[in-house]
C-alpha cells in the first residue's frame, strides 16, 4: 500500500502545476473580460436620446402660489412630437440666461466637451402648440433647487433647451376603470391622463399637497372623482398618498398610474404587486423625485 504522505498534488508535479496556475489564471481574466464586455454592452445597449432644441421663453404664468406656468417657443421646435400622454422632456438649465451651449451624447449620458454634466431636469410637456411653435411645461416653486431657482428668475426672452420626448403612458381603450395618484409634481402629467382618458371609464384621481392653496382645477372627465390630501406637518412626503392608495378600492380590470417622490411610490409599488397581487402590466408607478436631493420640482 502508497502511504498518504507520497501522493502528489497535480501542483506539486513538475510543469504540472505551472500549467494548472495557468490556466486558472485564463479563465479568470476570460471572466472578468466577459463582466467588462456585458457593462459595455449595456451602457452601450441605452439610446441616444432625441437632439437638444434651443428655445426660448414666451410667457411665465402662476398657476397658484407654488407652481408656474413656463411656455417655451423657437422655430427649432417644428417638428417636435410631444407623445404620449404622461410623456417627458429634457430641460437644459444654462449657466447664463442667453447663452445656450448645447452638450453631446457620450453613449450613456449627456455631456460638455471638457467633460462636465450639464444640468439637465425632467419636466412633463403639457401642452405643444404646432402653429405658434410653443411647449407648456410646468415647474413647482418651492424656494430650492436648481429648477425651481430658474423658474423663479426666468423672463421673457430667456434661453433654455429641450430634448424629448420620453415614455408616455400608453392608454388602452377597453379599460374602464384607472386610479390615478400623486403629488404636487405629478399634476402636469395628471391632467394630461385626465384630457386622454376614455370618458366612459371611471377614474379615481388621489393627490396629495403640502399646502391647501396648492390645489388646481384639473381638466374635466365624465367618470372623474379627485380627493385632496394635506400631507401633514412633520410628516414623511408621500405619507398622505400612500394612506389613500392602500385603502382605495380597485376594479379587477383596473389600470394604476402614480408618481410621485421615489421612496414612497417604491412603497406603492410593494402595495400594488405584493399586497394586492396586481399584476405589474396593469401598473405605472414612477419616481419624480427623491426626499432630501432636491425637491418636488426638480422632475415634474
Amino acid at each position: 500500500m502508497v502511504a498518504a504522505t507520497n501522493c502528489a498534488r497535480v501542483d506539486d508535479v513538475p510543469g504540472w502545476g505551472c500549467q494548472a496556475r495557468r490556466e486558472r489564471a485564463c479563465r479568470e481574466r476570460a471572466r472578468r473580460v466577459r463582466n467588462r464586455c456585458a457593462v459595455v454592452s449595456a451602457i452601450r445597449a441605452r439610446r441616444e436620446p432625441p437632439p437638444f432644441r434651443i428655445v426660448e421663453v414666451a410667457r411665465i404664468e402662476p398657476r397658484n402660489p407654488h407652481m408656474v406656468r413656463i411656455t417655451l417657443t423657437g422655430p427649432m421646435l417644428h417638428g417636435f412630437d410631444p407623445g404620449l400622454p404622461a410623456a417627458s422632456v429634457r430641460v437644459l438649465l444654462p449657466g447664463e440666461p442667453t447663452e445656450v451651449v448645447l452638450p453631446t451624447w457620450a453613449g450613456n449620458e449627456f455631456l460638455f466637451a471638457d467633460g462636465s454634466r450639464p444640468t439637465i431636469r425632467t419636466l412633463t410637456p403639457l401642452r405643444f402648440k404646432p402653429g405658434p411653435l410653443e411647449l407648456d411645461v410646468e415647474v413647482v416653486r418651492h424656494g430650492n433647487g436648481i429648477l425651481s431657482a430658474w423658474a423663479d428668475t426666468a423672463r421673457a426672452g430667456d434661453r433654455v433647451a429641450v430634448s424629448g420626448t420620453g415614455r408616455g403612458y400608453e392608454i388602452d381603450p377597453a379599460v374602464r376603470s384607472f386610479l390615478l395618484a400623486g403629488d404636487e409634481s405629478a399634476l402636469p402629467a395628471i391632467c394630461m391622463l385626465l384630457r386622454s382618458l376614455p370618458p366612459e371609464a371611471e377614474v379615481q384621481v388621489l393627490i396629495e399637497v403640502r399646502h391647501l392653496d396648492a390645489r388646481l382645477e384639473l381638466p374635466a372627465h365624465p367618470g372623474a372623482t379627485s380627493q385632496w390630501y394635506q400631507l401633514e406637518a412633520g410628516s414623511t412626503p408621500g405619507d398622505s398618498l400612500v394612506a389613500a392608495v392602500t385603502s382605495a378600492q380597485l376594479a379587477p380590470d383596473a389600470r394604476v398610474w402614480a408618481a410621485g417622490e421615489a421612496a414612497a411610490v417604491q412603497r406603492i409599488r410593494h402595495h400594488l404587486f405584493d399586497e394586492r397581487g396586481l399584476s405589474r402590466s396593469h401598473a405605472v408607478v414612477r419616481g419624480y423625485w427623491k426626499h432630501g436631493r432636491g425637491s418636488a420640482s426638480e422632475t415634474n
